[in-house]
């Protein structure tokens, strides 16, 4: 991600196969081999997984494989130039820039931050997902289905009226 002055920023980010929920650990200017690796601890500790797929990117060292197969998970490294591979990850860069980020200028890294942990959030708990029949990963509890179509609507915006959240008013 560029930032309005030119600077690349890096974001590490997961993804649960099975329910699409997408779990951010940070956003650095200079990524490497320790960062990547804390992330990792970041990221085992919220998230136990069973299998990590990852790219075959220098900074993955064996510190940061070492760190997942203490949790029992087992690494699978993706094919050389094989896209397909990671698909789901592809799939969520390409959403999260064409929803959130191609619309929004990112003044630095916690600006990006802030940004993206109210994407996630929309992501996760409200934007409705085709390979879920519609429905978020992590619903809220109060998204009950209603029992009556006579009840009002409300409507959140998110970033700013970037994205707009709609849910039966109570």
């Amino acid at each position: 991600m560029e930032t309005a002055w030119l600077h690349t920023l890096h974001v590490f980010f997961a993804i649960e196969l099975r329910t699409r929920h997408v779990h951010l650990t940070g956003v650095t200017r200079h990524p490497n081999a320790a960062w990547v690796t804390q992330q990792a601890r970041n990221l085992s500790e919220r998230a136990p997984l069973r299998f990590l797929i990852r790219d075959r990117d220098s900074k993955y060292t064996e510190s940061f494989d070492a760190v997942f197969a203490a949790e029992g998970s087992t690494t699978i490294v993706t094919p050389f130039q094989a896209p397909r591979a990671n698909a789901f990850a592809e799939r969520w860069v390409r959403t999260v820039r064409r929803e959130c980020l191609d619309w929004t200028l990112v003044l630095g890294r916690r600006h990006l931050e802030r940004v993206l942990r109210e994407y996630v959030a929309h992501y996760n708990e409200r934007r409705p997902h085709r390979g879920l029949d519609c429905r978020p990963p992590d619903p809220p509890p109060d998204s009950a289905a209603a029992t009556s179509a006579q009840r009002a609507v409300r409507r959140r915006d998110v970033l700013g009226g970037l994205i707009h959240e709609y849910q039966l008013a109570a």
